[in-house]
């Protein structure tokens, strides 16, 4: 998969952050916060973006992956109990231990970026049937998707396997969606259309 971004260098503290975000957005992804779950809405092409993003972040231990989708409103027609929040997403390799609190004065210095082109491998996440659930109840397993909510951003923070396996979901997705499609996900469930 080819994936137009831009690359953004941050100078934080004495260190730097590097963040990747696709260009141009996809305009029909929008993630929500419904104070009891989590919405994301999204059609084809933003179900690809989505997973095209979720594969880089698999492969790039040393950047924030940002989509910063929470301009985009939700489809005609969508309900609500309460007054939903908008989110951006934020996927982030666990090794960076990044705090999230860190993040609006790293948003807030983005600027614009350099274009360049990055590439995942098409079948960049592994078959459903190749991944052993039953392991993930082990007290050794170490491959979780974290999740954290900062500055109107959703945090995945994981490991590349956690991102490639979880991923597989995002995949079917995209296989499988409508020119429209809803997904809806809670910190620990599946992805479903």
């Amino acid at each position: 998969m080819r994936q137009r971004v831009r690359i953004h260098r941050v100078r934080l503290g004495g260190s730097g952050v590097r963040v990747v975000r696709p260009a141009p957005v996809a305009a029909r992804l929008a993630l929500r916060d419904d104070h009891h779950w989590l919405s994301m809405y999204a059609d084809r092409d933003g179900a690809a973006q989505l997973a095209a993003m979720w594969a880089l972040a698999a492969r790039s231990a040393r950047s924030l992956v940002h989509l910063p989708i929470r301009a985009n409103p939700a489809p005609d027609g969508v309900v609500s109990d309460g007054e939903p929040v908008s989110l951006d997403l934020v996927l982030v390799h666990h090794s960076l231990q990044f705090r999230t609190a860190s993040w609006r004065q790293v948003r807030a210095r983005l600027g614009s970026g350099e274009p360049h082109t990055a590439a995942t491998p098409d079948h960049d996440f592994p078959d459903e049937a190749a991944i052993d659930h039953q392991r993930r109840e082990y007290r050794t397993y170490r491959d979780h998707l974290g999740f954290d909510i900062a500055a109107h951003a959703l945090f995945v923070v994981g490991s590349s396997t956690a991102f490639r396996e979880h991923g597989t979901a995002l995949r079917s997705l995209v296989d499988e969606a409508r020119p429209l499609c809803t997904a809806t996900r809670t910190p620990g469930t599946s992805v479903s259309s």
